[in-house]
């Protein structure tokens, strides 16, 4: 029996992870623990929210106290730290909220796992603390932290603290870093469920710039794998480049969800480009896979085909979090560009 805490587990990854834990391994017990801001939504967890295995928990990482409570509680010998706030354009619009929960709820976590001996932490980072890669190259686990913008650098201090924790004190701190993921239950602001949604309705698709910027991307289910065993297996003290290696123009990625969609690519609308945006992400998985024998089995056709299917079969989840703040938010980012 293996106890874990997911930080952030009601969001897009947090949710497909718990989804995968819970079909692949049956003999761990989760216990789920997620402010539920914006980006939370317990929907993404119905089909689990009966099982004896899954428990929930409605808290801040910030709040040392019920973390403690929690892993006292419910035996916890392993922590995964989904929980951030994690959009880059909400980062130059207010940075406060970034340094809050992606850094100091970190050291949070990092403080309960060295007082009460808890065995594993893994914190899920990203590729974006590498900032822009030259044209010539991939990020390695090797490569000098370049942010960009404040979440990036809320992601790279963090990842510093957690490193730092495991020199000092010996905490057992394990850091991914992974490239853009796609897949069911992302919130509609990040790119491929934005332009299905706008499309969808027949909306403007706005792409920053000349929409030639290249992302690095991979299936979530991938990703959640390769946490999976990062988690069971990744050396104490270690950093694992997590991606599928498949790099787009965000541009083509735009007019293949159009193609697979029948829409007509006169929907796109370039707008003003975000300030610090990076042009190039690309980092290197060679050492998962060398050393843990990982790989990708999804390829980005057939992981976004299958992602344009699961948009337009849940319409009425994504239709719900198109309202409100989300609307204010989108008039600001968009509509004024």
């Amino acid at each position: 029996m293996q106890n874990l805490l997911i930080t952030g587990g009601a969001g897009f990854i947090g949710s497909n992870f718990i989804h995968h834990l819970l079909e692949t391994r049956p003999s761990y017990v989760i216990v789920n623990l997620d402010k539920l801001t914006y980006a939370g939504n317990l929907e993404n967890l119905e089909g689990v929210a009966g099982n004896p295995r899954y428990h929930f928990v409605k808290g801040d990482i910030c709040d040392q106290g019920l973390v403690e409570s929690i892993v006292k509680q419910h035996k916890i010998d392993s922590i995964v730290n989904f929980a951030a706030e994690s959009h880059v354009d909400r980062s130059i619009l207010g940075t406060a909220p970034f340094i809050q929960t992606n850094f100091l709820g970190t050291h949070v976590l990092l403080e309960v796992v060295k007082d009460l001996s808890v065995s594993r932490f893994l914190q899920v980072s990203t590729d974006e603390v590498y900032g822009s890669a030259p044209a010539s190259s991939k990020f390695t686990e090797e490569s000098l932290l370049n942010p960009s913008s404040p979440y990036a650098a809320s992601k790279a201090s963090a990842d510093l603290l957690a490193l730092s924790y495991f020199r000092t004190f010996g905490t057992p701190v394990v850091i991914t870093r992974c490239s853009n993921n796609y897949g069911p239950y992302q919130f509609p602001e990040k790119l491929i469920p934005l332009m299905i949604s706008n499309a969808v309705n027949d909306l403007p698709l706005p792409i920053y710039g000349d929409g030639l910027q290249i992302r690095d991307w991979i299936d979530v289910r991938d990703h959640c794998a390769a946490l999976d065993l990062v988690l069971r297996s990744g050396r104490l003290g270690e950093i694992y480049n997590i991606s599928a290696e498949d790099e787009r123009k965000n541009l083509s990625v735009v007019r293949l969800i159009l193609k697979k969609m029948g829409k007509p690519e006169s929907l796109i609308s370039f707008v003003l480009d975000r300030p610090g945006h990076d042009r190039r992400y690309a980092i290197s998985a060679a050492k998962i896979k060398d050393e843990l024998g990982w790989s990708p089995r999804t390829s980005f056709d057939e992981g976004l085909e299958s992602t344009v299917d699961w948009y337009l079969r849940h319409q009425s989840w994504w239709e719900s979090i198109r309202s409100g703040e989300y609307k204010e938010y989108y008039r600001r980012m968009y509509e004024k560009r």
